[in-house]
C-alpha cells in the first residue's frame, strides 16, 4: 500500500511513517524541510520517498503528484496532516498574517492535495482520505478563532466528501485530536517560544505524537468495508468546559 502523508517531517506524520514502513507499507513523505525528510529516509530506507511540498503553494501540487515515480504513483491512502496554529490572542488583537497563513495551509493546502489525488481513487474505486482535524473544529476556546474555524472547515469538508463519494469504495475520515505533546505544534503556535510551549503540557498526562501515529495506523489498516466518519480523541485529563459567563459587579 502506498500512503502519501503531508507534514511528514515531524509529529504525527513522522510517527505514522515509521509505523507504516515497519508494517510493510510504502510512504510518500511530503514536507517543506528536505533535511528532515532525508534524515527519515536514511532510517526508513527505500520504502520512504521524500518529497518537498509546501501545501500552501497550491499551484505546485498537481505537478508534484504527476511527477511521482512509477512505483509510488498509485496513492492508496492520503493523510492530510500538514497544518498549523499561530497565536492565541483574541481576534481583535490577532495578526492578520497569522490568520492568512493558517487559512492557506489548513484549508487551501488540504483542498489542493485532495483535489490532485481524489480523481484517481474514484477511477480505481478504491482509496482512503484521512484528514487530521482537531477538537478545535467542534469546541471553541479563547484564542482559537481562525485556527478553530479552519478545523471546522476540515470537519465539514470531510463529511461532504463522504456525501459526494456515495456509491464508491473511497473512504474518508476526519481525525480530531485534543491535547498532544511531543510535536512542534505549540512551538509553532507561540512563534518559537519554547518556554510558553512547554507550559501547555504541564501538570497532566497528555497524548503524544506516537499515540496519534498508532491511531492513524489503526485507521489505515481497518477493514475496507468500514468507514469511520469522525474520530475525536482526548487525553483522559482533558474534557469539555462549561459555558463561560462574564459576571458584572452589581
Amino acid at each position: 500500500m502506498n500512503v502519501l502523508i503531508t507534514g511528514a517531517s515531524a509529529g504525527f506524520g513522522k510517527a505514522l511513517a515509521e509505523r507504516l514502513v515497519a508494517n510493510g507499507h510504502r510512504v510518500i513523505g511530503c514536507a517543506r524541510r528536505l533535511d528532515k525528510l532525508n534524515a527519515l529516509a536514511d532510517t526508513l530506507g527505500e520504502a520512504f520517498l521524500p518529497v518537498v511540498m509546501d501545501v500552501s503553494d497550491t499551484a505546485s501540487i498537481p505537478q508534484i503528484i504527476t511527477d511521482l515515480p512509477d512505483n509510488f504513483k498509485q496513492i492508496d491512502v492520503l493523510v492530510n496532516n500538514a497544518g498549523l496554529a499561530l497565536g492565541t490572542e483574541p481576534a481583535q488583537n490577532a495578526s492578520l498574517d497569522d490568520w492568512m497563513r493558517m487559512t492557506d495551509t489548513n484549508i487551501k493546502g488540504l483542498m489542493a492535495v485532495t483535489h490532485a489525488v481524489l480523481p484517481a481513487m474514484v477511477a480505481r474505486d478504491s482509496g482512503y482520505i484521512i484528514n487530521v482535524g482537531s477538537i478545535a473544529g467542534s469546541w471553541p476556546y479563547f484564542g482559537g478563532n481562525v485556527y478553530g474555524a479552519t478545523k471546522a472547515f476540515v470537519k465539514q469538508f470531510s463529511l461532504n466528501l463522504r456525501a459526494d463519494l456515495i456509491g464508491t469504495q473511497v473512504r474518508v475520515t476526519n481525525l480530531e485530536p485534543g491535547n498532544v505533546a511531543g510535536t512542534e505544534f505549540s512551538n509553532v503556535r507561540y512563534h518559537g517560544d519554547d518556554d510558553k510551549a512547554a507550559k501547555v503540557y504541564d501538570g497532566f498526562k497528555t497524548m503524544t505524537g506516537d499515540d496519534i501515529g498508532d491511531i492513524l495506523l489503526w485507521l489505515i489498516e481497518s477493514p475496507a468495508h468500514i468507514n469511520i466518519n469522525r474520530l475525536e480523541v482526548m487525553p483522559v485529563a482533558q474534557t469539555y468546559n462549561g459555558l463561560t459567563i462574564a459576571k458584572q459587579d452589581s
